[in-house]
């Protein structure tokens, strides 16, 4: 007898279908999976023998096949481990097939009990789009698997309380739609920064456009304590933008039943000895890196000099195409990573060029040297270039508290929202992502405009790319003055963002 039970699988971070097929027939007891299974779903055999004689059933003692269909893609992980078992007690006639619009994730543990998988919501996403009505899946894993909506979710403690509702002795109750508790923590605000009005106007810029921005300072002028508070000032996530930052944090294994659901912007910021694959994503196996976990959120990298060379180059492709792709032998794989970065860095090796105190000793030519490692295509994906100067004494010892995180929010919610109308049904949600052709559509300029960017363009030897992004933050800067049309202000504003010479004082 062959029985067939439904289950679903992961390619990257995207679910789909997977058919487990069990069959039991005479021969030499055996116990084999087929369809391409990697080495953690072969060990399947052994977790589900315990798991079947934990629960009372009799392990058939015959020629078991199990094949994962479509045989043609690679199975990974744990996740077969429940519908294999169902599907052998199935195939022996110990319970009835369940019904064809349930599906069954889950691994086992040798007692029986569910231990809970990653990757939940992509695939339960799946599953709603296949026809799935039925999920069942670990307890742990249940909160997340109802972000996917229109799929009843059964939460399974243990093989035999699965039995005992397949059978009908007592019911496994759906589980509630998720719900978030209460506020969260309050997290780090521009009231605590005293001074460096400049930078804060300029990563307010950045916020309200989706715009890549380039700090160079000093240590200790406050370039990662400024970084560290633009979530605060970004727009909410949209539940589309939730689900999809979600379903990457899941394939990665970062999200737990308290918190499924990603209710803020993403803010990585990994350390300046990642390499391009952590950065990328890799492995044999590809999984997602920290440019896709930042994916609709923040990629901060703080002393941006001392990334490697090759794990700053593989930002080039992402911060252009909004994903990156990762080739292995295993296969070619496609990760979302549309994402604002913004960098740190000094502007020389010892850090104290252009310091009031003079300390630095770096020559010209080591200050070269120091700078070179940013490549200047890199250079010029950065929409904004700017310098933050060392904190004055009367900044750092004023009484009155400067402007809250909460108001400069308001503005950039109002920027975003002329964004949104102007873009709606486009795919396009920030000026940052506007293409050349919507940037000749929404960026004219009048004659005085025309004249200044063309005397930039001469004078600063600009590109096309930084032509275009130069156009991009002038509308931003105009969407936060509420204006349709873009002034020779500020046109002036987004040409100072482009200033590199700050790199090379």
């Amino acid at each position: 007898m062959v029985a067939l039970i439904r289950s679903l699988g992961l390619q990257g971070v995207t679910g789909y279908e997977v058919s487990v097929e069990c069959a039991l027939s005479g021969g030499l007891p055996a116990f084999d999976v087929v369809g391409l299974p990697d080495a953690a779903v072969k060990e399947s055999r052994e977790r589900v023998r315990a798991a079947i004689k934990a629960c009372g059933a009799k392990f058939p003692v015959s020629r078991i096949t199990v094949n994962l269909a479509p045989a043609a893609l690679r199975k990974e992980g744990t996740i077969y481990d429940l519908p294999i078992l169902l599907g052998i007690l199935a195939a022996q006639g110990v319970v009835e097939p369940p019904p064809p619009e349930a599906a069954f994730v889950g691994e086992l543990s040798l007692t029986g009990a569910l231990r809970p998988v990653t990757g939940i919501l992509p695939m339960a996403m799946a599953a709603a789009r296949t026809g799935v009505r039925m999920l069942y899946v670990p307890a742990e894993n249940a909160a997340e698997a109802t972000l996917a909506q229109g799929v009843a979710v059964y939460p399974v403690e243990t093989v035999g309380g699965l039995l005992d509702h397949l059978q009908g002795r007592q019911e496994i109750t759906p589980a509630p739609a998720w719900a978030p508790e209460g506020g969260s923590e309050p997290g780090p605000d521009f009231s605590e920064v005293m001074g460096q009005e400049n930078v804060k106007r300029a990563l307010e810029i950045a916020a309200a456009g989706g715009h890549n921005i380039l700090l160079i300072g000093s240590p200790g002028a406050g370039k990662s304590m400024l970084a560290r508070r633009l979530p605060s000032i970004l727009p909410d996530l949209t539940l589309q933008e939730a689900l999809e930052a979600t379903e990457i944090w899941s394939v990665a294994g970062m999200t737990d039943r308290r918190r499924p659901l990603l209710q803020h912007r993403p803010f990585r910021h990994p350390h300046h000895t990642a390499s391009a694959a952590a950065l990328a994503g890799g492995g044999a196996y590809p999984k997602p890196g920290e440019i896709s976990l930042a994916h609709n959120g923040v990629l901060f990298l703080d002393e941006l000099p001392e990334f490697s060379k090759d794990a700053l180059e593989v930002l080039r492709q992402p911060i252009e195409d909004g994903e990156v792709t990762i080739t292995r032998a295993a296969g070619a794989l496609r990760l979302p990573s549309r994402f604002m970065l913004v960098a740190a860095m000094n502007p020389c090796r010892c850090g104290w060029r252009g310091h009031p105190s003079g300390r630095c000793a770096c020559t010209d030519a080591m200050v070269e040297k120091y700078v070179s490692r940013i490549s200047g295509p890199l250079l010029d994906r950065m929409d904004l270039h700017v310098e933050v100067p060392s904190v004055e004494f009367e900044a750092m010892r004023r009484r009155e508290t400067p402007e809250s995180s909460a108001a400069v929010k308001e503005r950039v919610d109002a920027a975003r929202a002329q964004q949104n109308s102007r873009f709606a049904g486009t795919g396009i949600s920030c000026n940052a992502q506007m293409t050349p052709a919507m940037a000749g559509r929404f960026c004219t300029l009048d004659s005085a405009g025309e004249k200044l960017l063309e005397s930039a363009f001469r004078r600063m030897g600009l590109t096309a790319r930084s032509h275009d992004r130069i156009l991009r933050v002038a509308r931003t800067i105009a969407d936060l003055d509420g204006e349709e049309t873009i002034s020779a202000g500020h046109l002036a504003e987004a040409i100072q963002y482009r200033n590199t010479d700050i790199l090379r004082k």
